[in-house]
């Protein structure tokens, strides 16, 4: 049972807790909010300025057809949290591989849309349909290629976090080397 000392000690902590808070709120500048971002055009995907909520429209998306199938740029834009958010959409027609198994420093999320794919994770492909969700690890060998009879569609999202831009302008932050076999 609580005691009229426990409860003078609380409100004391209170008391001096609100105090520090008030004082610390005197002393520091008020937070500076990023204005909001204007609304992200759909036909040209980089912008500069730190990217507010928004929404795509899959029928408005520009398409760009490849020889291995389509894309369509969705957005490359910083965000409140990253310095770079990229995010595209790729068909693959049947047979094809969207790139030669490679490794970068950025993480990668890929949804699947729609087809079956094959995606090369830790060195194992594994074979996909609609749905599923493949992760990229940083500096991890990694491809995707459609493994079925029709066109193969995923969603490609990658980031960058807070210096990660920087360092790869400076070269500092580079995939290693490939061990020698």
């Amino acid at each position: 049972m609580p005691t009229r000392r426990d409860g003078f000690l609380v409100m004391a902590t209170l008391g001096m807790a609100l105090g520090a808070v008030i004082t610390l709120a005197q002393d520091s500048p008020a937070p500076v909010l990023p204005a909001p971002a204007p609304p992200v055009s759909t036909t040209e995907p980089a912008i500069s300025q730190v990217m507010g909520s928004t929404v795509f429209d899959w029928t408005k998306l520009p398409v760009k057809q490849t020889a291995k199938g389509e894309v369509r740029k969705v957005v490359k834009a910083p965000t409140a949290t990253l310095d770079e958010l990229e995010c595209h959409i790729t068909t693959l027609n049947p047979g094809q591989e969207a790139h030669a198994p490679h490794q970068h420093p950025d993480e990668e999320l890929l949804i699947i849309k729609e087809g079956t794919v094959e995606s090369l994770v830790n060195g194992t492909w594994t074979k996909l349909g609609p749905g599923s969700v493949i992760f990229q690890a940083s500096n991890q060998m990694h491809s995707i290629r459609n493994a079925g009879d029709t066109p193969a569609t995923y969603h490609v999202i990658k980031w960058n976090s807070p210096g990660m831009l920087k360092k790869k302008a400076a070269g500092r932050l580079k995939a290693p080397a490939e061990p020698e076999k």
